[in-house]
């Protein structure tokens, strides 16, 4: 069993599968991938290590060593993980009370906790989220996207990125703007065309490099990377956040205690829920782009272990970028290699080409950007809108603004949440019943819908307690009987017609609703003969279990 545990990880980390099978083609396509990813990583690396209020490094620290560790472990090859402006909102408040060592020591705990969710199977539960709200989480991200290139339209050193990637600040003007404009429709142009007349080098590679050329070569005059920070610096160190004294940026190391650990939880359960939600779904999206399933354990597992060893890094912690993700995805990445290319390019730029990096117009990384947003985008749901019903619709349109407002986890917590009480309330006005009466002269329900918490109410309205015979039979083919209030509606039911001196009679319940009402006490019969509707057999009801009657 170890072995063959061992041979199935194996086979999920492998770098390449029978569908991307490795040659000298793949090989190049997945490395300027990721070449292509890395570029695009730098700027928001940077805007999100603004946005936490930490240095710049920090967050370049966590877009390498969490990519790199995801992109080898991660359920989904092709995924991109690092620095987000999802986390970066919840980590400024921490970071402006506390200090940077104790996001260090959020992050970690915060990894701790997603490695707990993957051994515990929990990211299986992702799949309760319905396509409404898929649906609205794209739509959202690529708006978010989109406002998060905004800041790049503004004289630089004076924006002031907000969470969502929204800035204040002086914005351009004359033609400072219009050769920005340009440049970025000449990137999206490029891109546009590049894939028609070739496929050797990704059409956003191409992008920026042409664009890059034509700036340097002519030297003009527009906002570059190096604008936003200097990106030069060494390997990431080894330190533990905890302890007396300062630690690698100047600033004083989390006492190792009870209350630092109540400072810093809060914090890390709402880091872990968004990092593991907005990296779930973006397994899903990136599985449908390259029809792979499964993999969201291995996914927790993977984002948890990267965060744990970036917090030992002086990183700021990460999860997946749907934005680099798609990058990745529609340049040919389909593999490991792009990933861990992305993670290792990145590095090289921090220790031996920060100089040549600075020099890439932002111009040429919004343009990226902006194509991404348009791939992002389901444009289909603005046609569908009117076709699918009503609460759909709303739940889209819901979870959409909930994502640029506020963030993903909210987002998709509230759309669950709306569409499982649309749900539950469209299930409560189902319930109804059959009704004929039998040669003996009893009288059956034939129950329809099932039987919970919404249509309990509904269920015991059906009933005709004082003109009904001396005899009730009340049969459960076309129904269930699912929680404790569909058992304490039954037994008031029950109740009612035994004050009458009548008997009730359940038929034909399946062979779970038969353990639930024998394990609550209610039936006088045991027998598994019905549960698999090879006969009727008749339970009579004992009441009284549940304490209403």
């Amino acid at each position: 069993m170890p072995r063959a545990l061992l041979a199935s990880f194996a086979d999920s980390i492998a770098l390449t599968d029978k569908d991307a099978p490795l040659n000298a083609g793949r090989l190049r396509t997945e490395v300027l991938s990721g070449l292509t990813v890395a570029l695009a990583l730098v700027p928001e690396a940077v805007a999100f290590a603004f946005v936490a209020g930490v240095h710049p490094l920090v967050g370049l620290y966590a877009a390498f060593i969490v990519g790199l560790i995801t992109a080898i472990f991660g359920g989904r090859p092709g995924m991109i993980s690092g620095a987000t402006g999802a986390l970066a909102v919840v980590m400024v408040s921490l970071v402006s009370l506390h200090g940077v060592e104790y996001l260090f020591a959020t992050v970690i705990l915060m990894g701790l906790i997603q490695i707990f969710v993957g051994i515990m199977k929990w990211g299986k539960f992702i799949r309760l989220v319905p396509h409404p709200v898929m649906l609205g989480f794209v739509n959202g991200l690529a708006i978010v996207i989109f406002l998060a290139q905004l800041g790049q339209f503004q004289v630089p050193g004076t924006a002031e990125a907000s969470g969502h990637g929204m800035a204040s600040g002086e914005w351009l003007s004359g033609m400072p703007l219009y050769l920005m404009l340009g440049l970025v429709v000449v990137t999206m142009a490029i891109i546009w065309v590049m894939p028609k007349i070739t496929t050797v080098i990704p059409a956003p590679l191409a992008g920026i490099g042409i664009v890059a050329a034509v700036v340097i070569g002519f030297g003009l005059d527009v906002p570059r990377v190096g604008d936003l920070a200097s990106i030069s610096g060494g390997l990431p160190q080894f330190h533990v956040p905890f302890g007396d004294g300062t630690g690698i940026y100047g600033t004083m190391l989390a006492p190792f205690n009870l209350e630092t650990l109540w400072i810093i939880l809060p914090f890390a359960l709402i880091l872990s829920a968004i990092g593991l939600i907005e990296s779930l779904l973006t397994l899903n999206l990136v599985g449908e782009m390259t029809n792979k399933r499964g993999g969201a354990s291995q996914e927790c597992i993977a984002q948890g272990v990267s965060n744990t060893v970036t917090g030992f890094f002086g990183g700021m912690g990460g999860c997946a970028m749907i934005g680099q993700s798609m990058i990745n995805v529609k340049s040919g990445g389909r593999t490991r290699i792009a990933g861990i290319a992305a993670a290792l390019f990145l590095l090289a730029f921090i220790l031996f080409a920060s100089g040549l990096i600075e020099q890439i117009p932002l111009a040429a990384l919004v343009g990226v950007m902006f194509m991404v947003v348009i791939g992002t985008f389901a444009w289909n749901s603005l046609t569908i809108l009117r076709k699918v019903p009503k609460m759909d619709a709303f739940v889209t349109i819901l979870v959409t603004i909930v994502t640029v407002w506020t963030d993903l986890a909210t987002a998709v917590v509230v759309g669950v949440i709306v569409s499982a009480l649309a749900y539950s309330w469209n299930n409560a006005t189902r319930i109804s019943a059959k009704i004929h009466q039998t040669p003996e002269g009893a009288k059956v329900y034939g129950v329809q819908g099932p039987l919970f918490f919404g249509s309990s109410e509904g269920f015991a309205e059906l009933f005709d307690v004082y003109n009904d015979p001396s005899l009730v039979i009340v049969d459960f083919a076309d129904s269930r009987v699912v929680d404790q209030s569909a058992l304490q509606a039954i037994e008031g039911i029950a109740g009612k017609y035994e004050a009458q001196g009548k008997q009730i009679q359940l038929r034909h319940l399946s062979r779970d609703c038969h353990n639930l009402l024998s394990k609550a006490g209610h039936l006088m019969v045991d027998s598994d003969d019905d549960p698999d509707y090879e006969i009727a057999v008749d339970y009579s009801v004992r009441t009284g279990i549940l304490g209403g009657h």
